[in-house]
C-alpha cells in the first residue's frame, strides 16, 4: 500500500528583548529512502534569512543552515514537505533466524567483510559505541539481561525488548528531560518515545550490537467520530537495529511494532543529540524567550495547515 502525506513542522520562538542575529541548522527536511520518496519540501523563516544553504550531514541527514540578521523578537521557522511511503513493515516472520551472538561476532570480528563494505563495517562498530544520550552501563544491563537468552534469534530480541518497553515503563509527557539517563528512566518507570528509544539502543550496544536513532514522524488518527485536531501531532523517535540479511530493521518501542507506511523518517545518527529538529545562538540582550511547536501530518489534498 503506498500512502502520501502532507507535512508541516512549525517551530516558534518569542524572545524577551530585540535578537540582532540568529545563526541555526535545521534537521526538519525528511530523507529519500526506499520506501520514502520526497516529492516536494522547503524550509521558511520569517523573517526571511539573510543566508541560507542545504548541506547533509555525516549520517546521510538533510539539514538547511540560516542566519537571520533583521531584528526580531519572533523568529518562524516552518518545513513543509509532500512525501511518498511504500514502506512494507518488517515481521518476526520474515527477519533472518540469527543468534544475536552471532550478530556481535559478525560485527566484533569483522567477518562481514564479504557482505559489506570497509565503510559500512566501519559505520556499523560505530552505532555499537555508547553515545552522549544512550549510555549502556549496569543498570541498563540488568533491565536487559531477561531478552538476552542464549542463542536467541536477534529478531526475537528486537520484539521482546520493544514489548518490554511498551509494557512495563509508562509513557507520560513532560515526565522526562533530554538530559535524562537510562538510569533514571528505569528508577521512575516512565517517559517518552525519545527515552524509550534511547533505552532499546543502550540495551543492544550493551551486548555488542549496531542500534542507531531514528527521528520522524507517525500519522496520529483521532477517536472514532471525533475530526483529527490541526497541528497537534508531534515528532517522534523509535531506532533500528542491524541484521545480516535484513540491513537496518526499524522498530518502535512507544507502540510495540514494527514501522510500516504510517511513519516519516527525518534522519537519524546516534542518539538525539545527532537528530534535532533544530539548533543555533542568537544575538540578544533581552532575557528569556518561549518556544511552541505544531507539527501536521495529514494525507495529502487535506486542507492546507497555515
Amino acid at each position: 500500500m503506498t500512502r502520501t502525506y502532507d507535512l508541516v513542522h512549525r517551530t516558534t520562538y518569542t524572545y524577551g528583548g530585540p535578537v540582532t542575529d540568529s545563526y541555526g541548522r535545521t534537521t526538519m527536511t525528511p530523507r529519500d529512502l526506499p520506501g520514502q520518496a520526497v516529492h516536494t519540501s522547503v524550509v521558511e523563516l520569517d523573517p526571511p534569512p539573510s543566508d541560507t544553504a542545504g548541506h547533509i550531514d555525516f549520517y546521510g541527514n538533510r539539514t538547511t543552515y540560516y542566519n537571520v540578521t533583521e531584528p526580531h523578537t519572533r523568529l518562524v521557522v516552518t518545513s513543509r514537505s509532500t512525501i511518498e511511503i511504500s514502506r512494507v513493515a518488517a515481521t518476526l516472520d520474515s527477519l533472518p533466524v540469527v543468534p544475536w551472538e552471532d550478530v556481535v561476532r559478525s560485527v566484533d570480528e569483522g567477518d562481514l567483510a564479504a557482505a559489506v563494505s570497509p565503510d559500512v563495517l566501519v559505520a556499523l562498530r560505530e552505532m555499537v559505541l555508547p553515545s552522549v544520550h544512550a549510555v549502556p552501563g549496569p543498570e541498563v544491563l540488568e533491565w536487559a539481561a531477561p531478552s538476552f537468552t542464549p542463542g536467541r534469534p536477534l529478531g526475537e530480541v528486537l520484539v521482546d525488548l520493544a514489548h518490554r518497553i511498551r509494557t512495563e515503563i509508562t509513557y507520560r509527557s513532560g515526565s522526562t528531560t533530554v538530559s535524562t539517563t537510562q538510569a533514571q528512566l528505569l528508577a521512575q518507570r516512565a517517559g517518552v518515545c525519545q527515552d524509550f528509544a534511547h533505552l532499546m539502543i543502550a540495551a543492544l550496544r550493551a551486548h555488542g550490537l549496531p542500534a542507531r536513532y531514528v527521528s520522524g514522524y507517525i500519522e496520529t488518527r483521532p477517536p472514532a467520530g471525533r475530526e483529527k485536531l490541526r497541528g497537534a501531532d508531534a515528532s517522534h523517535a523509535w531506532l533500528a537495529a542491524w541484521l545480516p540479511g535484513a540491513g537496518w530493521v526499524d522498530i518502535d518501542p512507544t507502540n510495540d511494532q514494527f514501522v510500516d507506511d504510517r511513519y516519516v523518517v527525518l534522519g537519524w545518527g546516534r542518539d538525539y543529540h545527532d537528530v534535532p529538529p533544530l539548533r543555533g545562538v542568537i544575538f540578544t540582550e533581552g532575557s528569556g524567550s518561549k518556544l511552541t511547536v505544531a507539527v501536521d501530518l495529514v494525507p495529502s489534498g487535506t486542507p492546507r495547515f497555515v
